[in-house]
């Protein structure tokens, strides 16, 4: 008999993987691909030895008419008419068996070929999968493409909401400030008017009437704030790099509270209030006063120099003003120095932050955004005024990085040497000082 040393091609096997390809229409990869070939090429390599055998064992079971060399020498050699007996006796003998191997090797002949027309059809069909899967491939791309350009324009359409909603905001907020500003002067103007029948308009009521003149642009300042400098948040991130110097100099207790001059929508002092110092703020503006209030911020109406005028000496921890003294004509600056030094501690502390013209942007056309600006003032400039009023440490301080509020950098270390350095140089500077 003849005994096969080959592993049976299982064709449920390979239908069942090709159909699981199939639905799960995974892309096949060059080095699978790859692999299918030299799968193919091994099965067929397989199936032609295994019919190189199938043929030797065809040769080997027909009849002998002749015995095997090795057995033509002493003492097996015999005659010829007993050779070809014991041929017949023993062609006679194992009939049965050549019978049985010849059907055999038929048999395994024709699941030969079966498996060879299963291995084609299992070739047809990866072409077939591979067909579909560049279909699919090519199907997906197209879906990503769509998908991304979705993607885009879904993005652009909420930017461009967003914007029109933040506009809308901002256009809202300006609107109802303007209308509650200009409700109030007509109510004032209403009541002032009902005390002048049957009598004339009093100095006093004429003047009441003069002095809420300067406040019918309020609410337009506060929109415009909102538009130019930031939102609170954004606000309230550039300040916290002055904690460190409230904490440091261990004030904002109730015996040595801080003052914030022009506080505006009071970011400062929410922050103060937040960090547990002891904090008020005085501003012009009625609206930011009103939203200072709204927020439960201790805030007064009024004139900042006629404020610190009506104050006791040593009263006062700390004077700060962002983005204030740029506003006042030189003279009411000088007035601010020397009040701020009176009503401050020993010890006490000032910061004054406003705008860079150092910084090549700012100096030449940013700075006249503001229609209320006066002039912008050098770093060197403000120092020297302060260290003229009798404040002590008292220097100029630039931010390390224009996007990174997080350092103070002292602008006698800054050198202005190249082009770069005017553009590079923050937006905003800080006047920090100390009283004796």
């Amino acid at each position: 008999m003849i005994e096969s040393n080959n592993s049976e091609i299982n064709v449920d096997r390979l239908i069942k993987k090709i159909r699981e390809e199939v639905a799960s229409r995974q892309p096949i990869s060059g080095r699978n691909l790859e692999t299918i070939k030299v799968a193919s090429v091994n099965q067929t390599l397989t199936i032609n030895h295994i019919e190189n055998l199938l043929h030797n064992a065809q040769l080997k079971s027909q009849i002998r008419t002749d015995f095997p060399k090795k057995l033509n020498r002493f003492p097996f050699s015999l005659s010829q008419p007993l050779q070809k007996l014991v041929l017949k006796l023993y062609s006679f003998l194992f009939k049965e068996q050549r019978a049985i191997n010849f059907s055999l090797i038929e048999a395994i002949r024709e699941s030969l070929t079966l498996n060879r027309k299963l291995i084609d059809q299992v070739m047809d069909l990866q072409g077939q999968v591979m067909d579909i899967q560049g279909q699919v491939l090519n199907l997906q791309g197209q879906v990503k493409e769509m998908s991304a350009h979705l993607t885009v324009t879904e993005k652009h359409f909420k930017e461009q909401l967003h914007a029109m909603d933040e506009r809308s905001i901002k256009n809202d907020s300006y609107l109802k400030n303007d209308l509650t500003q200009q409700k109030r002067l007509i109510t004032l103007f209403l009541e002032k008017a009902q005390q002048r029948f049957p009598e004339p308009f009093s100095p006093e009521q004429l003047q009441t009437l003069v002095n809420e003149y300067p406040h019918q642009l309020d609410a337009f300042y506060v929109a415009f704030e909102d538009k130019f400098r930031g939102s609170r948040e954004e606000v309230r991130n550039t300040l916290n790099v002055y904690l460190p110097l409230i904490e440091n100099a261990k004030l904002g207790t109730p015996e040595s509270p801080i003052l914030d001059v022009g506080c505006g929508r009071g970011e400062w002092l929410e922050l103060l209030r937040e960090s547990g110092y002891s904090a008020r703020g005085i501003d012009s503006n009625n609206v930011m006063v009103n939203e200072c209030h709204a927020r439960c911020l201790e805030v007064s109406q009024g004139d900042a120099i006629a404020y610190l005028q009506n104050l006791p000496d040593h009263s006062l921890g700390a004077v700060t003003g962002f983005h204030l003294i740029e506003h006042l004509p030189f003279a009411v600056l000088m007035k601010l120095f020397d009040e701020t030094m009176r009503v401050l501690q020993p010890g006490g502390l000032i910061i004054f932050e406003t705008p860079n013209p150092r910084n090549l942007f700012v100096g030449s056309g940013d700075f006249y955004r503001d229609p209320t600006h006066v002039n912008p003032i050098h770093p060197d400039t403000i120092a020297y005024i302060a260290i003229l009023k009798g404040f002590m440490n008292a220097e100029s301080y630039f931010f390390a990085e224009q996007d990174n509020r997080s350092q103070l950098l002292a602008s006698s270390n800054v050198k202005f040497d190249t082009l770069e350095s005017y553009l590079s140089i923050s937006r905003d500077f800080a006047l920090i000082g100390y009283k004796p």
